[in-house]
């Protein structure tokens, strides 16, 4: 079908909780789906790994499928979210000087969407 990769910039729940559903809508649909987390959606990582929150399944899902491809490095760095990000078992993504970079992704054919 298509490769999608959503590139989520806002440190915002309800933004990536659509990311979320929409990444698990589109692979259910035959897609090829990456989420990276740059900018301060790396801020979410800590409360949506709580067991107790609401969201917490829909992320633990999200992550299980392998639909987040990891979390820009010196965005995480600038966060303060570098342990959120381990502790979660996440990639660090630094190929483009310690950012992650869209090329890769555009190279591989992916359409690249910002949220």
């Amino acid at each position: 079908m298509g490769k999608i990769a959503l590139f989520v910039f806002k440190g915002e729940i309800p933004c990536f909780i659509h990311v979320m559903l929409n990444a698990i809508d589109m692979r259910e649909k035959g897609m090829e789906v990456k989420v990276i987390l740059e900018g301060e959606s790396s801020k979410v990582l800590a409360e949506l790994s709580r067991g107790s929150h609401p969201m917490h399944a829909l992320f633990e899902k999200t992550k299980s499928l392998g639909l987040i491809a990891g979390v820009c490095k010196a965005c995480a760095h600038a966060m303060g979210t570098l342990d959120s990000v381990a502790n979660e078992g996440l990639p660090l993504l630094e190929d483009m000087h310690g950012h992650a970079g869209m090329a890769p992704y555009l190279q591989k054919g992916f359409q690249v969407i910002t949220f």
